[in-house]
């Protein structure tokens, strides 16, 4: 049963309701000139870099499986299917031959999406250059680094969070023409590094916790699915075995399965990163909670310093 989220514009104003999509899915381009070999970026701006025979092949597949996983198997016929892509052409031959798998009447609309791209590596790579740089972001740190006249993961990361409300907005204002009696489903294709960042935000992952994150593989798929409560999860599609391939900490692993049965809006506070991760040894509560007094311990620290007199000049 898909759950219906009803949203309101204000308190006073009522919007229609609207059916959120029952699966978002993140799917990487299949393998590029560039995976193969890297002397490609020499001479080949980034963009501009086609798939192999092999990815070819790889978004094939991907396409009879996202298929076959949107209709259940084929016992399902009310679903429909909207796609996002990076402007890239490795990203737009991966739409092109997964769309090999979907009818017109299926398929609501494509847009191209330039937030979603690939992060900027700079321009023409010179590969003994990007082999040094990419050591010192192991040491720098995955997420803060930025390449010379490129991008950091920091920055993708911005222009994701902005695709992000633009994508709410596309669901709310009902732009993508979704018929409510149809499961609608998001197919993402992007790259690796955005993906992560993808999901980085949506699930509010810390900076700690994405360093860990692991590249999906070419063609590789991730899949957000709509629980019962209103929540969307890894968990509900993919297994616990996948997730720890992916990099996700046990902790992670059990929000999401958290999230799988969760109602919109409710907090997990099991969850660390949420508040603990923050703080040293929280008390749960305050050290009289019947009185405005403050504790024993604030006393003993404010006398512990000395007193400052303020005198005029």
């Amino acid at each position: 049963m898909r759950p219906n989220i009803e949203t309101h514009q204000n308190h006073t104003h009522r919007k229609p309701i609207s059916i959120l999509p029952k699966r978002i899915i993140l799917v990487r381009h299949g393998e590029s000139q560039g995976n193969l070999n890297s002397a490609t970026y020499t001479t080949t701006p980034d963009n501009k870099v086609p798939l192999t025979e092999e990815g070819l092949i790889q978004a094939r597949i991907a396409g009879t499986e996202l298929r076959r996983l949107l209709s259940n198997d084929g016992t399902n016929p009310h679903w429909r299917v909207y796609f996002y892509v990076s402007p890239y052409e490795r990203t737009r031959s991966t739409l092109r031959e997964i769309g090999r798998a979907f009818s017109k009447k299926r398929i609501i609309g494509v847009r191209e999406e330039c937030r979603i791209r690939e992060q900027d590596f700079g321009n023409f790579q010179v590969e003994e250059r990007m082999k040094v740089v990419k050591e010192t972001r192991e040491r720098f740190g995955r997420f803060f680094y930025r390449f010379p006249e490129g991008e950091s993961a920091a920055d993708v990361y911005d222009r994701v969070s902005s695709f992000l409300e633009s994508l709410w907005r596309d669901i709310d204002m009902n732009r993508l023409r979704h018929n409510p009696s149809q499961d609608l489903n998001l197919i993402i294709i992007s790259h690796g590094l955005t993906s992560r960042v993808f999901l980085m935000k949506w699930f509010k992952w810390t900076v700690e916790q994405f360093e860990y994150l692991n590249n999906p593989e070419n063609c590789e798929c991730r899949v957000m699915q709509l629980g019962e409560g209103g929540e969307y999860s890894l968990a509900i599609h993919h297994t616990e075995e996948e997730m720890l391939e992916w990099g996700l900490s046990h902790e992670m692993i059990a929000d999401q399965k958290w999230r799988a049965s969760a109602h919109k809006g409710q907090w997990n506070e099991r969850c660390p990163w949420y508040l603990h991760a923050f703080f040293d040894n929280l008390a749960d509560t305050d050290c009289d909670d019947s009185s405005d007094e403050p504790c024993q311990d604030h006393d003993e620290l404010v006398e512990s310093f000395p007193s400052v007199v303020v005198t005029e000049e």
